[in-house]
């Protein structure tokens, strides 16, 4: 597998304060990895500057084999202003092929037929001429997922995609997720499920209160005195 991604001696923090420091993680095409971490441990200052909306104060994050910032569809925390968004799902799927239009004010045929595409692979077509505001909270990710396809064929990158939702939508988005991986999609997922990052991920990167505790294999974290730790500390086992 190639690498797509590369974060390298990474320090981020903001005004010239470090929240985070030694970051050394890599992602290579179809990887599936997880970042777990505390509240206020830099998960969501390192999603910004993958993203490139954000500097590191030293260091890098780069992006390798052609790849780069602008291809990853980004699916983040809903607000509640946003769970009350009052437009269709098709309008809101299609909204993930903007970068694409450029300066032209409507959508291609191409583009449309991306949009059709990536709400059959999440099984949401029967609700493309609904309202958004009016669906449950797991067809709503549902539906910001296939946006975030209609950006990208190559890299996902999820903010706490489960939040808010029941356990029987939390599965299913799981078993989603897993399913566009499998297809060949490489996953960055943020969460604070530990048990579900282990049984779906194929990588984890832990970050402690202000440095990078951990990062290889989902066997070797589980094996590890951190991932132990952490897991006993969340409660159950994780075959849970």
């Amino acid at each position: 597998m190639s690498e797509q991604m590369i974060c390298a001696d990474a320090v981020l923090g903001y005004e010239g304060n470090a929240v985070t420091e030694g970051l050394n993680f890599t992602v290579s095409e179809g990887d599936y990895l997880c970042i777990l971490g505390e509240n206020g441990s830099g998960k969501s200052t390192l999603i910004k500057a993958m993203l490139g909306l954000k500097s590191v104060m030293s260091g890098e994050i780069r992006y390798v084999g052609g790849f780069s910032s602008k291809e990853i569809g980004y699916l983040p925390q809903q607000t509640p202003v946003q769970r009350d968004f009052p437009a269709s799902v098709r309008e809101i799927v299609q909204s993930g092929c903007l970068a694409r239009c450029g300066l032209r004010p409507f959508y291609s045929k191409q583009e449309k037929e991306r949009c059709a595409s990536a709400m059959r692979q999440l099984g949401i077509e029967e609700l493309a001429g609904r309202c958004y505001r009016e669906l449950s909270g797991g067809q709503q990710q549902r539906v910001l997922l296939a946006r975030a396809l209609c950006a990208t064929s190559s890299m996902l990158l999820l903010d706490e995609p489960v939040t808010g939702l029941d356990p029987k939508a939390q599965l299913e988005l799981y078993e989603m997720i897993a399913e566009l991986n499998k297809k060949g999609i490489t996953v960055i997922m943020v969460s604070h499920d530990i048990h579900m990052s282990v049984r779906y991920a194929s990588h984890i990167l832990h970050i402690g209160s202000n440095k990078q505790l951990f990062f290889g294999t989902c066997e070797e974290y589980v094996s590890s005195r951190i991932g132990q730790s952490f897991m006993l500390s969340e409660g159950g086992d994780e075959n849970e």
